[in-house]
């Protein structure tokens, strides 16, 4: 399917003030980048780098006085997600070496602390895909989904101590207990055609079989739409915008995404 997205985020800057943004979509296995659009008001010089998992970032100083990053993409994703139940584990030593950092815990995702946990959770399932399946599932049952419930993200432990939170909480937990059984599994932030409420969305992917497959415990059933934007350990790799100095926030925040099959069929 064919998508539009569009993210417009407005800002009232009190002193010179450093960004690092992470908000150019890039092409992959899963998604073509058609037309993009990026705009800064006022214009500032950009510098752009790519980081240690592949996310196009930009730095920037934002002057005093209202500053606004608008940004727009034309995709093609894909209509459905794959699955693949039965889907084998794989044997550490044949992981490739830019997969073993998502083995480790990570700030927000101690995956040291939920081996007996998710032992349980998985109990009786086939190594691999069916075990993040049963993950998955474990989470939509027992962890309630609030949207827009929370600003700041807090921890798996957290997460599964207080049984609530908004889609990157329910990921950070899935990531933790996907690692504790010798899963790789990252973060994926970026946009859902048809969620509700309309945000930027959360999930979490798992290495299995020799390649990554996706899970969203926020949704009844995986569908097509999903557009990734950033990867990384957890939140704190993948934050769509980072700012240094006095704290800001942004006055407004306007997330869009429309099909425009119309247009490319």
């Amino acid at each position: 399917m064919w998508l539009r997205t569009s993210c417009e985020m407005t800002f009232d800057i009190t002193v010179p003030t450093p960004f690092i943004l992470m908000l150019r979509l890039r092409s992959g296995t899963q998604q073509w980048v058609a037309r993009e659009e990026y705009r800064l008001k006022p214009s500032v010089s950009v510098f752009e780098f790519t980081d240690n998992y592949g996310n196009l970032c930009q730095r920037l100083i934002a002057p005093p006085g209202a500053f606004s990053v608008y940004t727009s993409a034309d995709i093609m994703t894909a209509d459905q997600v794959d699955q693949s139940p039965g889907a084998p584990f794989v044997e550490i030593e044949y992981l490739p070496d830019s997969v073993l950092s998502y083995l480790l815990p990570s700030r927000f995702c101690e995956s040291d602390r939920f081996c007996q946990q998710a032992t349980e959770i998985t109990a009786g399932q086939l190594l691999g895909y069916d075990q993040v399946k049963a993950i998955e599932v474990w989470l939509r049952t027992t962890i309630r989904y609030e949207p827009g419930s929370s600003d700041v993200p807090v921890s798996a432990v957290e997460v599964n101590s207080r049984q609530w939170g908004v889609c990157r909480d329910l990921s950070h937990l899935g990531i933790a207990l996907c690692r504790s059984l010798s899963i790789p599994a990252r973060l994926v932030v970026g946009y859902l055609y048809g969620l509700e409420p309309m945000d930027l969305h959360a999930w979490f992917e798992a290495y299995i079989a020799g390649r990554w497959y996706t899970f969203d415990a926020t949704q009844a059933e995986l569908t097509g739409g999903y557009v990734a934007i950033g990867y990384g350990r957890d939140a704190a790799d993948v934050a769509i915008y980072n700012q240094f100095g006095p704290p800001v926030y942004p006055i407004t925040q306007d997330i869009r995404v429309q099909l425009i099959e119309e247009k490319y069929d």
